[in-house]
């Protein structure tokens, strides 16, 4: 008569062990829970991070363009025409452009009594009402600049620049001094996430700046919006554009690219985590195969006792695999819950929204069987090939 063993007896045997030593089978799944959870809390973390940054940049636009003064062929700083943004205003794909001018050695303070040298890295640029439409800028409080304004003493603070002045609410006495002479406050405005030299900037208008500090009429950074469709295409003309005479010493770039670029940087770092996650794996499918080789030791009175009373070869290695294969993927279960549980967490606390990859969660609870089964591979087959009288006499 040929011996069986019944489906319904096979998860009672390959659970012998851990019933009876549960402390030692919790820390044999530990390594395994601990990879799968790496990599399920890593890609979720990741794809939550990058679906936020995406939104982020659909939401600013991949069509905004900085065009900036660059070096000549001797190293030299370059000078932008004043008539730069005519030329580019002129270039077809082209919607919006605003030239503005960073004004040297022009401090401002909160006050007038403060020594000149204590500048506190705010800048003074000037421009024209046009900025904050290019930008896709909004106002925090207060007003922005306008036709009127830019040719009298009135400034619009960026986010960072009224944040470091005290400024958080604009009146009719609010004013700073700016340059020897005293600004009012007309506004303060919301971070620019494409522009944060505007976030530590004191903005004034190009007419009161030709009057009170010289300004020439040359610009030092233009912003432009283009078509969507066409901001490639139109980025290759600008320079020309710009400065027909001297091209090269243009520079242009697309702030976007910073933030996309960040999306390069995230792979590369989830990269080297999966890779993390993948070394736990195989720690813990080694921790599994040393728990076996032991049990099986242990067990060795046993496996003589059932080989005795007619149990076959292969029912002895069907049990210590199947027990294997269960230490294995109730650790992979638990590191799926965990890293899903770690990718809610972050994501909920950075205000992304919450994208749980089944693939990986499927990906690791596949290599988790495939450990498991490969960790008890040779405790089986060893288990199998015991002589019963040499078990049962060693015992």
């Amino acid at each position: 008569m040929i011996s069986r063993v019944r489906a319904a007896d096979l998860l009672p045997l390959a659970t012998i062990s851990m019933r009876s030593r549960p402390l030692r089978a919790v820390l044999s799944t530990l390594g395994i829970a601990i990879g799968i959870a790496a990599i399920v809390g890593v890609l979720g973390i990741t794809r939550s991070s990058q679906a936020d940054l995406l939104a982020r940049i659909d939401r600013l636009g991949t069509n905004l363009l900085t065009v900036v003064n660059g070096h000549t062929v001797d190293g030299e700083e370059a000078q932008l025409p004043a008539r730069a943004a005519t030329g580019i205003a002129r270039t077809e794909g082209v919607q919006r452009v605003t030239a503005t001018a960073d004004l040297a050695r022009v401090p401002v303070f909160r006050t007038d009594r403060i020594p000149a040298y204590r500048t506190g890295g705010i800048d003074v640029r000037a421009t024209d009402p046009s900025l904050r439409d290019t930008l896709d800028g909004q106002v925090a409080t207060g007003v922005f600049l306008n036709e009127a304004t830019t040719r009298y003493p009135v400034v619009v603070l960026g986010h960072d620049a009224a944040t470091q002045l005290g400024i958080n609410r604009v009146d009719a006495g609010t004013r700073v001094w700016l340059g020897e002479h005293w600004f009012t406050v007309a506004g303060v405005l919301r971070p620019f996430e494409l522009a944060p030299e505007i976030d530590r900037a004191a903005l004034i208008g190009l007419s009161v700046a030709a009057e009170y500090f010289g300004f020439d009429g040359h610009p030092t950074r233009l912003y432009v919006r283009t078509d969507t469709a066409r901001t490639t295409l139109v980025a290759g003309m600008l320079a020309r554009a710009a400065n027909p005479a001297e091209p090269n010493s243009v520079s242009v770039s697309r702030p976007s690219d910073a933030l996309a670029s960040r999306l390069l940087v995230a792979d590369s770092v989830t990269s080297l985590l999966l890779g993390l996650g993948a070394i736990a794996l195989l720690v813990g499918g080694v921790g599994i195969a040393n728990v076996m080789v032991i049990s099986m030791l242990e067990r060795r009175t046993e496996i003589g006792l059932r080989r005795a009373l007619g149990a076959a070869r292969r029912h002895i290695a069907v049990q210590f695999l199947s027990e294997s294969l269960l230490l294995s993927l109730l650790g992979g279960a638990a590191g799926a819950v965990l890293g899903t549980a770690a990718t809610y967490a972050v994501a909920t606390s950075r205000g992304w929204q919450t994208l749980v990859p089944m693939a990986g969660v499927w990906a690791g609870l596949t290599a988790a069987f495939v450990i498991g089964a490969a960790a008890g591979l040779y405790p089986a087959v060893r288990a199998a090939r015991l002589n019963p009288t040499d078990a049962l006499r060693t015992s």
